[in-house]
């Protein structure tokens, strides 16, 4: 998925003769912490919320206000993983999308990006999750999919996490059915290490509640 399949068609960007008023109230109606200034197509920055609540008078115009602007943006080709690494790593709740002439083409708002990733990592699948605890040496994924696929059983998302100063990887697995002991056991014979289990059964310890009451935070 690239950034031009993520932008958020329905908030407007703002513009420098927007007072301050007027773009704290577009913030709080998109719940978001960020919008970008455009002029016409130019990006001209993106404006964050905490520096227009120091700004005393409402009716001022942002483009005659002294602010920080935050530069970031992606391009129109930027992978999804691109653009979740540069949400996290400045913490925006929002990211423009440039084109190569830098005209300005749309934004990406973080609460549809979390909603598409939990498509992508099939979160609101049912299912169960197995976490396995491996050497970075033992990395096969087609050797966890026989695993798996050995007792008629699927993988519907994966994904690999390193420690630093560690050789170790925790690999996390969601697949198509809730009763995983066969497939523990298949990892335990092939010396995986399980290092947790989660499933969606009426006797799990409330993980799909969680998640829900989590979705249901976003939309708030």
């Amino acid at each position: 998925m690239l950034a031009s399949e993520l932008i958020s068609n329905s908030i407007p960007p703002l513009k420098t003769s927007d007072s301050v008023q007027k773009s704290l109230e577009r913030m709080t109606e998109f719940k978001l912490s960020h919008l970008p200034i455009v002029n016409e197509t130019q990006f001209l920055g993106l404006l964050a919320e905490d520096e227009l609540i120091e700004v005393r008078d409402g009716d001022l115009p942002i483009g005659g206000l002294s602010l920080s602007l935050l530069n970031p943006f992606v391009y129109e080709d930027a992978h999804i993983y691109d653009i979740i690494r540069l949400l996290t790593q400045l913490s925006l709740s929002a990211v423009p999308v440039l084109d190569y002439k830098k005209n300005y083409l749309g934004l990406i708002a973080i609460n549809s990006l979390i909603s598409y990733a939990a498509d992508i990592f099939a979160v609101k699948e049912p299912g169960g999750i197995i976490v396995l605890e491996i050497s970075n040496r033992n990395n096969s994924l087609a050797h966890m999919a026989q695993i798996v696929e050995a007792d008629n059983a699927q993988i519907l998302s994966s994904y690999v996490q390193s420690f630093p100063d560690s050789t170790k990887l925790e690999v996390t697995l969601k697949i198509n059915k809730t009763e995983l002991s066969g497939i523990i056991a298949s990892f335990e014979r092939y010396n995986y290490q399980v290092k947790a289990v989660f499933n969606s059964t009426k006797t799990d310890d409330g993980t799909e509640d969680r998640f829900n009451s989590f979705m249901n935070y976003l939309n708030v």
